[in-house]
C-alpha cells in the first residue's frame, strides 16, 4: 500500500482516468445515491406486508445467497481476520437497518430521506472523533450546506416533519451510518478482502442477526413472505441494486476516499429521492425544495474538487 492509499485522499478511477475531475469511486457513490433515493417508498410498501425484522432477514439472506461465489477469497490464511472485520461491520449495518427500516415504517418516506441525510453533517465530527483527523474546513462548510439543502427540500414534502419514534430512529440511523463510513475506512488496512467479499460477509451477519432478533421478539413465530408480484419486484430492487451493488460500491469507495467525502456524495440521495417521488409517485416539490436539492448537489460537487497541498501532508 502506497502513501496515497494510506492518506485516503487520492481519487481512484477506472483505467487511471477521471471524468470532470471526479474519480470512479465518486461516480459509483452518486449511482448508489440515485438507487437509494427510490428505496424508501419500496421498503415502506414491503414492511406493510411483512414484519420489519423478518423483512430484513429475508432481504439479506437473498443477498448472501447471490454473493456466495464472492466468499472464495476467505479461504486463505487470513480468513479469521476477514470474518472478524466483516462481522464487526455487519453488526453495525444490522443496527443501521433495524433503526432505518423501523423508522421508515413509522414515518413518511420524505421524512426518512431528509433525516438519514443528516449523516452528511455528522460524518466530519465522527471522523474527527474516531480517526483523530480533523477534516478540511471546507468539509464542515459543505456538510452544513448539504444539511441546509436537505432541510429546504423536506420543507415542501406533503407531510410536515414531526418528532416521533420513526423520526428519532432515522436520526440514530444517520449517526450509525457516519460511524459505519469511518469504521470501514479505519479497518480497510486490516484485511485484504475484495469489496464484494466484505459485502457478502456483512450480508450473512445481518441475515443471521435479524432472524435471531425476530425469533426472540416473536417467541418463535415466523410469517411466510407474501406471494404478490409487487413485493417480490420490490425485493429484487432492494437486493440487487440497493444492497449488492450499493454496498459493494460503498465498501469499494470508503476504503479509497475520505469518510467526509463519501458521506457528502451520499448526501445527494434526497435529491434523487425527490425526482423519483415526483416522476414515479406523483408527489409535488415546490421551487424552495428544488433550490435545496441544488444546494446538496453543489456540496457534493464541491467535495470532489482537488484538496489543497496543505491537506496532503502527513501529520
Amino acid at each position: 500500500m502506497d502513501s496515497k492509499q494510506v492518506r485516503g485522499i487520492a481519487p481512484v478511477a477506472w483505467g487511471g482516468r477521471k471524468w470532470a475531475g471526479i474519480g470512479a469511486a465518486e461516480i459509483m457513490l452518486l449511482l448508489v445515491a440515485a438507487v437509494w433515493g427510490g428505496s424508501y417508498a419500496v421498503a415502506k410498501q414491503a414492511t406493510q406486508q411483512l414484519p420489519v425484522l423478518e423483512f430484513i432477514a429475508l432481504r439479506f439472506s437473498l443477498t448472501f445467497v447471490v454473493l456466495l461465489p464472492a466468499l472464495k477469497p476467505l479461504f486463505n490464511a487470513q480468513w479469521r481476520q476477514g470474518i472478524a472485520v466483516g462481522g464487526l461491520l455487519g453488526a453495525n449495518l444490522l443496527a443501521i437497518f433495524v433503526c432505518e427500516t423501523f423508522g421508515v415504517s413509522l414515518t413518511t418516506a420524505s421524512n426518512a430521506a431528509f433525516l438519514i441525510s443528516l449523516c452528511v453533517a455528522l460524518t466530519p465530527f465522527v471522523e474527527w472523533w474516531l480517526l483523530g483527523r480533523r477534516p478540511e474546513r471546507r468539509m464542515f462548510w459543505a456538510a452544513g450546506l448539504s444539511a441546509a439543502g436537505a432541510a429546504m427540500l423536506s420543507a415542501t414534502s406533503p407531510a410536515d416533519i414531526s418528532v416521533g419514534w420513526g423520526d428519532g430512529l432515522m436520526v440514530i440511523a444517520a449517526f450509525l451510518r457516519a460511524v459505519m463510513v469511518c469504521m470501514t475506512r479505519k479497518l480497510a488496512g486490516r484485511h485484504s478482502m475484495p469489496a464484494l467479499t466484505l459485502t457478502a460477509v456483512q450480508s450473512g451477519v445481518m441475515a443471521l442477526g435479524a432472524a435471531a432478533l425476530s425469533l426472540a421478539v416473536s417467541k418463535g413465530a415466523w410469517h411466510m413472505p407474501p406471494a404478490t408480484a409487487s413485493f417480490w419486484w420490490g425485493m429484487a430492487y432492494l437486493v440487487l441494486l440497493c444492497t449488492v451493488f450499493a454496498f459493494f460500491a460503498q465498501n469499494h469507495a470508503a476504503s479509497r476516499s475520505s469518510p467526509s467525502r463519501v458521506s457528502l456524495l451520499m448526501g445527494s440521495e434526497p435529491v434523487f429521492g425527490a425526482v423519483i417521488a415526483v416522476y414515479g409517485f406523483g408527489e409535488a416539490v415546490g421551487a424552495w425544495g428544488w433550490i435545496g436539492g441544488l444546494l446538496i448537489v453543489v456540496a457534493a460537487w464541491w467535495v470532489t474538487m482537488p484538496q489543497s497541498a496543505e491537506s496532503l501532508r502527513i501529520p
